[in-house]
């Protein structure tokens, strides 16, 4: 049997190639652009696993710290630890700041906790150089991507701090490096104004600024006891909002990342479907520019379901070599995106099959060409 579509890609390599190529490219954004939702999913849960708590104590009617603003009296943890259930408690701050680096500034999240609670938020597998901190003041660990090296001086408010510890791959939930400094350093940066601040404010009469405040008491529970019901009572004579783990992660997923995961995916779907259309115009174009010779094939006798199977096979080989191309270019390039890019096989699976099924539709555009074709053409007729 004649293969034509063999023949046909060997007459015009370079061309047909560098077109796999170019669409390669889209479909390689289109896998990063997954990525890039797979990693928001895992950037909104690292901190949640390195603080590993089963208790999150927040200000009444609100979603907790990471979904809106929570403030709540530090000596609160106090309270909790009482709570028939609880194991440990303590106290914790979170907060954006930007750490001055030359010319530049770092834009960070800040986890002010208590150094000498029975909680410590640093992850240990993720300190890869240095200690946490040991001192409640003036010390920061901070993560290797911010470009700070230990023992840096780093300006913040008031205060020079100190880089103790560095840690790796430490994120918030919005993607934003990670920074740990201690509660009291904290509440400073995050409660207490600046000095021309507080003399306006005690000309207008005010005298004192309550800075002894968190954003969430956390806590653990003793083993046979169960998260939820230790929550109801702390909900009940506390008045507090308490979620429990998975709560809290179905906060983060649903309140936090929902919108952004939403927009990646109808621009994704956008790109596939851009995809697809431009497949099917190379195939109709490539198609135009065979027509005379496909005549002259049909003037020769060969059955039409030959020159389809041809534009089928064509299309698909398109599809596929661009689906290499645009693994082999989403891997070139998705370690220098700024956030976090989760590359996975599911994903890539998937996109293969779409752009199978995509190849596919295309190609009806050249086979109804191919039908229409008129035999006579190949003579002028």
């Amino acid at each position: 049997m004649i293969h034509l579509a063999r023949e046909d890609v060997r007459h015009t390599l370079g061309k047909f190639v560098v077109t796999a190529m170019g669409v390669g490219m889209l479909l390689g954004i289109v896998l990063i652009m997954m990525g890039v939702y797979r990693g928001m999913l895992v950037d909104a849960e690292v901190l949640l696993h390195d603080i590993n708590v089963d208790l999150w104590v927040v200000q009444e009617e609100t979603l907790g710290p990471f979904a809106e603003a929570s403030r709540v009296h530090d000596d609160l943890q106090y309270t909790i630890q009482s709570v028939p259930g609880i194991d440990k408690s303590s106290i914790i701050t979170f907060q954006n700041i930007q750490l001055p680096k030359k010319k530049d500034k770092v834009r960070v999240f800040a986890v002010g906790y208590d150094v000498y609670g029975d909680i410590n938020p640093v992850n240990p597998e993720r300190l890869v150089r240095g200690r946490t901190l040991k001192t409640d003041h003036f010390e920061i660990v901070v993560t290797d991507k911010t470009g700070f090296s230990l023992h840096d001086q780093i300006q913040i408010g008031r205060h020079i701090y100190t880089v103790v510890g560095v840690t790796h791959g430490s994120v918030s939930s919005g993607g934003d490096l990670l920074v740990y400094i201690s509660i009291k350093d904290a509440q400073e940066l995050q409660f207490s104004f600046s000095n021309k601040r507080i003399q306006t404010d005690r000309a207008r009469g005010i005298i004192n600024r309550d800075t002894h405040m968190v954003n969430a008491v956390i806590a653990t529970v003793l083993p046979g006891y169960n998260a939820e019901n230790v929550a109801r009572d702390i909900r009940k004579w506390q008045h507090k909002s308490v979620y429990t783990k998975d709560q809290q992660r179905a906060v983060l997923t649903k309140y936090v990342v929902e919108k952004a995961s939403k927009q990646i995916g109808l621009f994704t779907s956008i790109l596939v479907i851009v995809a697809t259309i431009i497949i099917s115009l190379i195939i109709y174009t490539m198609t135009l520019e065979k027509m005379k010779e496909i005549a002259i094939m049909k003037l020769m006798g060969l059955p039409n379901s030959m020159i389809v199977r041809m534009i089928v096979e064509e299309t698909l080989l398109l599809g596929i070599l661009a689906f290499i191309f645009g693994n082999i270019f989403s891997h070139l390039i998705y370690g220098k995106f700024p956030k976090r890019v989760v590359l996975e096989i599911p994903d890539a699976w998937m996109l293969f099959g779409v752009v199978v099924v995509a190849s596919i539709a295309a190609s009806f555009v050249g086979v109804k060409k191919v039908i229409n074709a008129d035999p006579a053409s190949a003579i002028g007729g």
